[in-house]
């Protein structure tokens, strides 16, 4: 099956970055002015009374936030960039790496500009140190998982495989970040402000990769 046309999907990918940045804008914004703290709190509390009436959810969510960790990330990272450039798609694999290096430097910045702290360990599944804003699994789950599905995507010519591929990589990032909140070891706001900057970034790196191989094309 052939690719599908791309040109349309990448003139809208730097929309997509842009918008997706901007409501991380938004989040940090009403963040910084304690507009999330309420739903911050309440829905706190709200997941620690979960897992205590379903210890099988703590269990469950304990194994999906190891997927958006840094050792499983940093190998899926590297999996995936062996496994395009196997196929000939050194762009590719460079956008991957890229997407997840650059993301991790920002990401950092990002922590510790706003310094915000993480909720009480004390209503916590787990000790968690470090900063809070945004969720750095949040972030970079979003980040790994939707610029692989986008690339992936591109090899499929038919929309429902694309789809597919798309709508698993958005749940796998979804499912992560909700992880952390059901754990307690990330406001709500975090993970909100994580999935719009994967997001973006997703889209950017899409954007790049795009442009490197049309670059590397003959005239």
């Amino acid at each position: 099956m052939s690719a599908a046309p791309t040109g349309g999907r990448r003139q809208r990918a730097p929309a997509l970055a842009l918008a997706a940045l901007a409501l991380f804008a938004a989040f940090a914004t009403a963040m910084h002015l304690g507009l999330t703290a309420g739903a911050d709190h309440a829905l706190l509390h709200l997941t620690q009374q979960w897992r205590a009436t379903h210890p099988a959810l703590e269990r469950a969510m304990h194994d999906l936030s190891s997927l958006g960790g840094t050792p499983v990330l940093t190998l899926a990272t590297l999996l995936a960039a062996g496994y395009l450039c196997s196929l000939g798609r050194a762009a590719r694999a460079a956008a991957v790496v890229g997407a997840m290096v650059s993301g991790v430097l920002v990401l950092n910045l990002l922590k510790a500009g706003f310094e915000r702290a993480r909720p009480d360990p004390a209503l916590a599944a787990l000790a968690q140190e470090g900063l809070s804003f945004p969720s750095g699994h949040a972030s970079m789950s979003g980040v790994f998982y939707l610029t692989l599905g986008v690339l992936l995507a591109q090899r499929h010519g038919r929309r429902p495989q694309r789809l597919f591929l798309l709508g698993a990589a958005a749940l796998l990032a979804g499912l992560i970040g909700a992880s952390r909140v059901v754990l307690g070891v990330h406001w709500a706001s975090d993970v909100l402000a994580g999935w719009a900057f994967g997001a973006g970034w997703a889209a950017l790196w899409f954007y790049l990769a795009t442009r490197l191989r049309d670059a590397r094309r003959p005239h």
